[in-house]
């Protein structure tokens, strides 16, 4: 029997692994813990797990800048990316190299033998093979999915952070905040830091931390933040940090992750001693693409991955606060499985011109979906429909008026394609 031959660069062994698991998602620890003993992928460098429905990306964003900052070689794991995988593995604020993402899916290839892995199993497990071979001081984890099955769980975390708990991917998390909840407190551990910054947790996850032992801090109960002036103030029992400065991430939503960033720091003291000056410029200088990222002025450009309606209430509230002069156009795609009507309602009472497109993707609703969903949330709108996001981002520039701005969201999919445009207006310039 002749076996295939392996892939020999990155766009063949995303090309790969994609095709190993029939599931995209095959919830379930079993067969990755398996494949990690095989491995011996046993690190002795201390590791935080992020979960959480809204901000897990900018909270790791902000610890990955802070320890930057303090001189430790830092390690991050997050996803999805947004134009190349290369994004999800980063050493040193540093994206992996094809040549090393290469050589670490080669290694779990060799390992897991007859075992099935999904995509997102395959990745996790070649990103700690990386960051075991590389030396790292400390990793941050983001989890994907949910939290207890989710394959980054099969690591055993020094430190835990749950941010904001909402409705999404309730087809494998359950239908209800307190299921959720109960998903994502599956990362806490015994004996280790268990930080929530949502400000009503689900008494599911307050109980289950509880029973296990963790160590449960809450927003506004065991650690609080208020604004200073120009920045904002930090407190958990006798500790206090003064004079810091808002974070770079745009949204009053961020000094709740602002606030778990600072409480984990604190929490790791002891094995990484970390400045209130290195704090402060890690949150001064982190930023994250498509999060509230504006682009351009004149007209403003405005990228934003928002997809429920928690993060498009955020989203609105953003658009309030910023200030335009002229009509606000709205380059809109979503993948069918989510809340399409939740999150137009969340940020109807902002858009002037919905410009809905079609999503190049087998989960992608369609421009007619999101047009009769537009249509019964805000009746009245103007709306035009388009085949796919880059026809509608380009109709929405030649519509604009340099006092008008254009903002894109509902998906990292419609974010990365407006990326794409994007950048290639760069590169002809």
């Amino acid at each position: 029997m002749i076996l295939p031959a392996l892939p020999i660069d990155l766009a063949g062994w995303l090309t790969y692994i994609e095709a190993q698991h029939p599931k995209s998602v095959a919830m379930g620890l079993d067969r990755v813990n398996e494949v990690k003993q095989r491995l011996k992928l046993n690190p002795d460098f201390p590791i935080i797990t992020v979960a959480g429905t809204n901000g897990k990306g900018s909270t790791c964003a902000m610890l990955e800048r802070i320890y930057h900052e303090a001189d430790y070689r830092v390690a991050c794991y997050s996803s999805p990316h947004l134009l190349h995988y290369n994004e999800r593995v980063r050493i040193g604020c540093q994206e992996a190299s094809d040549e090393d993402l290469c050589r670490a899916f080669l290694a779990v290839e060799a390992a897991r033998d007859e075992i099935l892995l999904t995509y997102f199993e395959f990745g996790t497990l070649a990103t700690m093979w990386h960051f075991m071979q590389s030396g790292v001081d400390v990793a941050i984890l983001e989890v994907g999915l949910g939290g207890r099955l989710d394959a980054v769980n099969v690591f055993d975390p020094a430190c835990t952070i749950v941010t904001g708990i909402d409705l999404d991917h309730m087809d494998f998390l359950g239908n209800s905040r307190e299921a959720i909840g109960y998903e994502k407190a599956g990362i806490f551990r015994q004996g280790i830091p268990a930080i929530c910054g949502d400000i009503n947790p689900p008494d599911t996850l307050v109980h289950h931390a509880t029973s296990i032992g963790a160590d449960l801090m809450l927003v506004g109960r065991n650690f609080e933040f208020r604004l200073t002036g120009n920045g904002w103030a930090y407190r958990q029992g006798q500790t206090e940090i003064d004079h810091l400065p808002l974070p770079a991430l745009v949204g009053d939503f961020q000094l709740f992750n602002a606030a778990c960033v600072v409480t984990a720091i604190e929490a790791m003291q002891e094995a990484l001693p970390v400045t209130p000056a290195a704090i402060a410029t890690g949150l001064r200088t982190a930023t994250l693409a498509g999060r509230f990222q504006l682009h351009s002025n004149r007209p403003q450009v405005i990228l934003d991955v928002a997809h429920n309606p928690h993060a498009a209430s955020a989203l609105a509230e953003n658009l309030r606060r910023l200030s335009c002069h002229g009509r606000t156009l709205a380059v809109f795609a979503m993948l069918a499985d989510k809340d399409i009507a939740g999150v137009v309602a969340a940020v109807s009472m902002e858009v002037d011109s919905w410009y809905a497109a079609g999503i190049g993707n087998t989960r992608g609703a369609s421009a007619l979906q999101l047009v009769n969903l537009i249509h019964q949330q805000a009746s009245g709108s103007v709306i035009q429909s388009f085949p796919d996001v880059t026809s509608a981002y380009l109709q929405a520039c030649m519509d604009a008026s340099e006092n008008d701005r254009i903002v894109v969201f509902g998906s990292f999919f419609t974010v990365a394609d407006v990326m794409r445009v994007l950048t290639q207006d760069t590169l002809d310039d």
